[in-house]
């Protein structure tokens, strides 16, 4: 059987550490994202050596190579001559750049740069060392590109967002800065006194080949899961003791004998959370609670599963290589093959927003049975219902959400759409699926807000408290809110519940 912790950290690999790490966890990840980078001398000289090995490799070749010296998807059996491949290069980024839609928020793009810088420094790309500094300069001193959410197929990379990403190389395209808006790729060159880089064979093509829009978004999905399996026991646990729940349910010889390593899990942490509670302690009127409450461990708990899967997959990717061509010095060759292509991160990004969608939608049903009225709580948590509503609307946004939800799970993976005029006949779409799956995350955020609301609200109609940790928690809350529906919109209430839970990353 697996540990709870499994959900906080993914398994991890036996690969050893070597700078710019060879193996990092998702964890790992995103707490490298928190500090500068640079270039080693590891990193540098494994790059020099890529660099020098195409060259010379090119000087030998009796037959093109792809992306080197022909060129792209449809137009490969063009053959460039030497004299173009500089403005092949920067020709592919101007007209790749075609993305649309709004822009990415900046610390998604800043991961975005520090995976393909990651994604480069493996030697298997061709590029200079010096690009690496110029994207390192980028992130360092916090000039984002501009980077828009649509437009990647998500197979032959990410082309148009990583365009984008890289426009201002080159003195194109435009970047923003936390607190000192926005200028133009050339703005931000001058301002470094450096001129705009040639780029050499399969430079262009290597940063922009890869799977770093839908990446950034599986690391920026990996964060914030962490933080809802970190609150949903807890918001559920509370929901528990304030609807007068029985504890049969959660009861370790049930989960023996079916033993997957989620449930099991799940139905440990409310055991542990409502151990000391008076609430769950006093006899029950009822003989069995309804299904949102009786089954957390197994619904909860195939979630737990089908992340764990998930985060696998993305920590893998983490720790792959992307772009095409790649080249390999041991074996002398330079192969062209499909590692820029995203169905493994479309798969498990369209499967982690169901996993999560799950989660938000049994948090609504509990929701909706705490205000209905039953086991001596008020309708709508009211005081005095009539006159007063109480969380009647909080609910309904609730449901809103889950069912919003619902249509953003239809699958973007099953979806292709020939292009390159048939070359690049199948792709992912993962990054659809990717954006769709951070909206999934905010609504499932805004559902357990609500339940941690009305949660708070039912406990204090009981008599008895809820165990002396917990209750501990709910008090600090409504201390550091004064929380009255009466008085603050209920829209403010639920903005002060999502930010308890759910603290804004910086």
């Amino acid at each position: 059987m697996k540990s709870l912790q499994l959900w906080l950290e993914p398994s991890r690999n036996n690969n050893k550490d070597i700078e710019m790490k060879s193996f990092y966890t998702l964890q790992e990840a995103t707490e490298a994202l928190e500090l500068p980078v640079e270039l080693t001398p590891d990193v540098r000289e494994r790059m020099d050596r890529s660099v020098a090995f195409l060259a010379n490799y090119l000087s030998e070749a009796t037959a093109p190579v792809y992306g080197v010296n022909t060129g792209f998807g449809s137009l490969q059996n063009v053959e460039i001559s030497a004299q173009d491949l500089s403005a092949l290069q920067e020709n592919l980024l101007i007209t790749h750049a075609a993305g649309v839609g709004n822009p990415l928020n900046m610390y998604l793009v800043r991961t975005m740069l520090w995976l393909k810088m990651l994604n480069m420094s493996k030697g298997y790309s061709a590029i200079r060392p010096e690009i690496f500094e110029r994207l390192s300069a980028m992130y360092n001193q916090q000039w984002y590109p501009v980077v828009t959410e649509q437009g990647s197929l998500g197979a032959s990379g990410d082309l148009a967002p990583l365009s984008q990403m890289v426009l201002p190389l080159i003195g194109k395209g435009f970047l923003r800065h936390p607190q000192h808006g926005e200028i133009s790729g050339e703005q931000w060159l001058a301002q470094n006194n450096w001129q705009p880089l040639q780029l050499g064979p399969k430079e262009a093509l290597g940063l922009i080949n890869g799977t770093q829009f839908m990446l950034a978004h599986s690391v920026e999905a990996y964060r914030r899961i962490r933080q809802i399996f970190k609150q949903l026991p807890i918001v559920s646990a509370l929901s528990v003791d304030a609807f007068d729940c029985r504890m049969d349910s959660f009861q370790s010889p049930i989960h023996r004998v079916r033993p997957h390593a989620g449930q099991i899990a799940a139905a440990a942490e409310i055991r542990a959370i409502l151990e000391d509670s008076p609430i769950a302690k006093q006899p029950k009127k009822q003989v069995q609670d309804p299904y949102s409450f009786r089954c957390i461990p197994q619904v909860h708990g195939a979630s737990y599963d089908a992340l764990d899967h998930c985060l696998d997959v993305w920590e893998t990717e983490l720790n792959s290589v992307t772009d095409n061509p790649n080249v390999f010095e041991e074996e002398n060759i330079v192969l062209s093959g499909g590692n820029f292509h995203g169905q493994p991160l479309a798969l498990t990004l369209d499967y982690a927003a169901m996993a999560l969608s799950e989660l938000g939608s049994i948090s609504e049903r509990r929701t909706y049975l705490l205000v209905s009225g039953q086991r001596g709580l008020s309708p709508y948590l009211a005081d005095g219902a009539g006159l007063d509503s109480g969380y009647m609307i909080a609910q309904y946004s609730a449901a809103a959400l889950a069912s919003q939800n619902k249509q953003l799970c239809t699958p973007a993976s099953v979806d292709s759409i020939m292009s390159s005029n048939g070359q690049e006949d199948h792709v992912s779409m993962g990054a659809n699926a990717a954006t769709k799956l951070l909206r999934v995350i905010e609504n499932v955020e805004n559902i357990l807000a609500v339940e941690w609301l009305c949660g708070v609200a039912a406990l204090k109609q009981r008599d008895l408290s809820t165990a002396p940790a917990l209750q501990q928690g709910v008090d600090a809350f409504s201390k550091a809110y004064e929380i009255d529906h009466k008085t603050q919109p209920m829209q403010e209430l639920i903005a002060c519940a999502k930010g308890w839970l759910f603290p804004k990353f910086t």
